[in-house]
């Protein structure tokens, strides 16, 4: 999506820029006063240098601290692309001033300024880091603190604070961020972290992780004024991922309704409250002598416990009724919660005024954030808002409610006490060293006398084994004096028989050199052996070689197939790349061209009447309404008291086309805001519309005006007027002829406002308006669709209120006109706001019992059943499970079908 800047256009901006409040010159920090402790837990040193400690803060009355407000833009959603793609946006984002500018309309606007401003492209981590770390870091270092979220229903307050993040962890919201950075933080050993989860529902506090725990009174110290919720539950949090588990749990006990505004309103507030308790030493204060004041003895550190609490709000939306929708219970609903923010809005006022008396006890929600306006916190607001034109009301007053909040200065004041069992604990663990000393010292003089037991031992041993040595010594010397006397008698009796017996020994010495011969031989074999060996050696590590070579080729040349194969496919990919670079480019031109065309067109349109009028006076309603077309940005009411909306109506009646063009082109900006409207229907724009509709084939005119009557359409009042005048005869003869897809965007557009109606239903239908929606679907834009569907929608909503009220008992007007096929068709249609559309009317048709034998035969029964299977959207899932559970009908066929959901 381009940038508002783009959307809004550059023209000039004549609106006066709004003074700011004082108070936002101010240091958006007040941690720069602070002096700066060294004194921390062993986790706090990861964090940055910039986030110290205030202990020098706690013995005085506390540090001031105004309240910090950042404004967040929503982006366009599908619904509002298609509903205001005519219409620039309302808000105009500054961030690197740190403004905004909120457009009256088409040329006056007003400037506000905020601590931090985030468009649409803000990241996650972005909004954590300037909204909410600040705070998390303060409550780290013992101070309480509140990070709130407040905005119009549906601008993204719940994503913002709220979001796990469990597919894309980019996406994770500011409570988990908090907790990831206090769990990495602290020391598991000494410090701890608990949280309660509650829920403001009807101006009654309950418990997200107890359901049962409906009631849950506040208390209030007399002394202190601090607030508390003792029959809160409290959970111990070790790890992120148990964190997570608790705030899915306490998700899915938060009460949420399907608005015309937002599927998934939450019609509560939501309150998320973080107890941080951390261990730290305090300062070592010196010891004075007597005769100097400076002395090295010191007093050993105190050990401190800091106590902070973090408070994390999602405020339920502010909304209008005629907008949202509520009725019944969701009525009553959207009263407790407007009546809660308008007390927190008084509260804020009432402190930004320096009022004596602040209405605190209104409500309950002003009483659980007394410490957060005006206490002891530091806060941090961050207000949401959407880009819709359409909700520029609501918007305004998101803004006012910042500016008025910035306005706000709390004490800040450290939560620390002695702590006497860090004391106590400390003491015993000395005493447990001082027992393991003496223990050890016992254990070494033990040691050591054991050690002189086993040398002295040793030396007696070793003086046994010389004397043993020694002993077996002087038996070897005597029994190698014997061995040598019996050699000799041996020696001397082989003398006497060489002397005796001669031939014998001839005869030995002959078998000695045949014995010989035999061992050449021996040897002579073993050589021959042992070189036919080497031969064989040799040649098999030649046959080695070649073979190692042989694969050395192979290796070269897969190298070479694979290196040609990665060229390949580089080749390829940059072919294809060029391909889709060359695909966008011509589609670039194309629209180059076709904007070329249509600034031609108009630039000669522009010129052709310009030489027309050429001896008009500057100061002709014709001349004013050109200059208010074509950059001039002349405001409306500059425009009114100039021109006046009677002359620019007569316009419409012009001989001249192009002027018939210019004016309702005005007319139509005129009635995109809703301040307008009463004016030109008063002066009879309606009646002129609808006249250009009747006799007026242009194209350009017939879609403009179709347009306006669109704008007009919108508001309840002007549907029964249209009606009166014929506005829905006209719309489907237009519908019938046009062949424009903006021209029949525009048209079905302003038939499916008339389709919320319930009092124009039937009239509706008779004079051809849901014909005239069938009929638009021949030309196939997905605009058309978008808004043939939802008119469909809303007129089978309109027949299933009927219905339950008892005011309907007969089968549905858009079966008996033929919409079912289409419904069917369309229902999976891969554009995912026609498919929603679609898939809410089916469902509205089911509810009436008397549609089902047609929805079955009709095959819708197949869609409803897919709906309550593979739907993207959790509410239409269940409202679709629950239609086919309540109808007889569908019950049976499914029982036929073996269809089980």
């Amino acid at each position: 999506m381009a940038s508002s800047a783009n959307r809004n256009g550059t023209g000039t901006n004549k609106g006066a820029t709004k003074p700011l409040a004082s108070s936002n010159t101010k240091s958006s920090s007040f941690k720069s006063r602070l002096p700066p402790s060294s004194n921390h837990s062993p986790g706090s040193a990861l964090r940055r240098t910039s986030s110290s400690s205030f202990s020098t803060a706690a013995g005085g009355d506390g540090v001031p601290g105004r309240v910090r407000v950042a404004v967040r833009l929503r982006p366009r959603n599908a619904e509002e692309s298609i509903a205001d793609a005519d219409f620039a946006d309302c808000v105009e984002l500054q961030p690197e001033l740190k403004r905004l500018k909120l457009r009256k309309n088409n040329w006056d606007s007003e400037t506000y300024e905020f601590d931090e401003v985030l468009t649409e492209f803000a990241s996650q981590k972005r909004v954590y880091e300037v909204v909410a770390k600040p705070v998390v870091e303060s409550v780290l270092d013992g101070y309480n603190g509140t990070v709130m979220a407040y905005g119009q229903t549906g601008t993204g307050k719940t994503f913002t604070l709220g979001q796990l993040g469990e597919e894309d962890t980019s996406a994770r919201g500011i409570m988990v961020r908090s907790m990831e950075e206090i769990l990495a933080n602290i020391s598991p050993e000494t410090d701890s972290v608990s949280v309660s989860y509650l829920q403001l529902y009807m101006e009654t506090i309950q418990d997200l992780l107890d359901p049962a725990n409906d009631n849950i009174s506040i208390v209030e110290d007399p002394k202190t004024g601090d607030v508390s919720l003792p029959g809160a539950t409290h959970v111990e949090i070790r790890d992120e991922q148990s964190f997570l588990e608790l705030l899915r749990l306490g998700g899915a006990h938060r009460i949420a309704a399907n608005t015309n505004l937002n599927t998934e309103s939450s019609r509560s507030h939501a309150i998320l409250m973080v107890q941080v308790k951390r261990s730290v030493m305090g300062s070592e204060d010196a010891i004075p002598s007597e005769t100097d004041k400076s002395s090295h003895l010191v007093k050993p550190p105190k050990p401190l416990v800091r106590k902070g609490k973090l408070v994390l709000v999602d405020l339920a939306g502010s909304e209008r009724i005629h907008k949202s929708g509520s009725e019944g219970h969701m009525l009553e609903e959207a009263k407790s919660i407007n009546l809660s923010l308008s007390a927190l809005g008084k509260c804020i006022n009432a402190l930004a005024e320096n009022s004596a008396h602040v209405p605190v006890r209104d409500s309950k929600l002003t009483r659980l954030l007394r410490d957060s306006f005006g206490g002891t916190a530091r806060t941090s607001l961050i207000v949401t808002i959407g880009p819709s034109p359409r909700h520029r009301g609501e918007t305004a007053s998101t803004i006012l409610f910042g500016q008025r909040a910035m306005k706000v200065e709390n004490m800040l004041r450290i939560k620390e006490e002695f702590d006497f069992k860090s004391l106590a604990r400390r003491l015993e663990i000395q005493l447990d060293k001082l027992i393991a000393e003496n223990e050890r010292q016992q254990k070494a003089f033990d040691d050591e006398v054991e050690r002189i037991s086993l040398e002295a031992q040793k030396r007696v041993s070793e003086v046994e084994r010389n004397f043993t040595d020694a002993l077996e010594k002087e038996r070897l010397k005597c029994q190698m004096e014997y061995m040598e006397s019996v050699k000799k008698l041996e020696e001397k009796m082989i003398e006497n028989q060489r002397k005796h017996g001669w031939n014998g020994f001839m005869m030995d010495k002959c078998s000695g050199e045949g014995a010989d011969f035999s061992v050449a031989e021996d040897i002579a074999q073993v050589k021959n052996m042992l070189e036919k060996e080497i031969q064989i050696r040799k040649k098999a590590e030649e046959e080695v070689n070649k073979l190692r070579i042989q694969l050395g080729l192979s290796r070269d040349s897969e190298v070479y197939l694979a290196g040609g194969h990665v060229e390949i496919l580089k080749l390829q990919k940059a072919l294809e790349d060029e391909v889709h670079q060359k695909k966008k480019l011509e589609e670039e031109i194309i629209i180059l061209r076709s904007q070329m065309l249509q600034l031609t067109f108009e630039a000669d349109q522009m010129r052709r009447c310009l030489r027309r009028g050429g001896s008009t006076s500057l100061d002709s309603p014709m001349s004013q309404v050109r200059d208010s077309l074509n950059g001039h940005k002349t405001p409306v009411s500059v425009l009114f008291e100039k021109v006046g909306l009677q002359k620019i109506l007569a316009l419409l009646e012009s001989d001249d086309a192009n002027v018939q063009i210019h004016a309702v082109k005005v007319v139509a900006n005129l009635a995109a805001e809703e301040a307008n409207q009463e004016s030109i229907v008063e002066a009879g724009g309606l009646t002129s519309l609808l006249m250009l509709l009747r006799s007026y084939e242009d194209e350009t005119i017939r879609r403009v005006a179709a347009g306006a009557i669109a704008n007009l359409a919108m508001n309840e009042a002007n549907q029964e007027l249209i009606m009166v005048q014929g506005g829905i005869s006209l719309l489907s003869l237009t519908a019938s002829d046009a062949k424009d897809p903006q021209t029949l965007r525009m048209v079905a557009g302003a038939i499916a406002n008339l389709c919320g109606n319930d009092k124009l239903r039937a009239r509706l239908r008779s004079e051809g308006g849901i014909k005239a929606l069938l009929g638009m679907v021949r030309c196939g834009h997905p605009d058309v669709l978008s808004q043939v569907a939802r008119g469909i929608a809303n007129f089978a909503k309109c027949e299933s209120r009927a219905s339950i009220n008892g005011i309907k008992s007969g089968r549905s007007l858009l079966i008996d006109d033929g919409a079912l096929p289409w419904i069917v068709q369309n229902a999976n249609n891969d554009a995912a706001i026609i498919r929603r559309h679609i898939e809410l009317a089916l469902c509205h048709l089911a509810q009436h019992e008397v549609n089902a034998k047609d929805m079955i035969s009709g095959g819708a029964l197949w869609e409803l059943v897919r709906i309550s299977w593979d739907c993207s959207r959790e509410d239409i899932r269940s409202l679709a499970r629950r239609t086919l559970n309540s109808s007889p009908l569908f019950r049976a066929e499914m029982r036929r079908l073996r269809i089980e959901l």
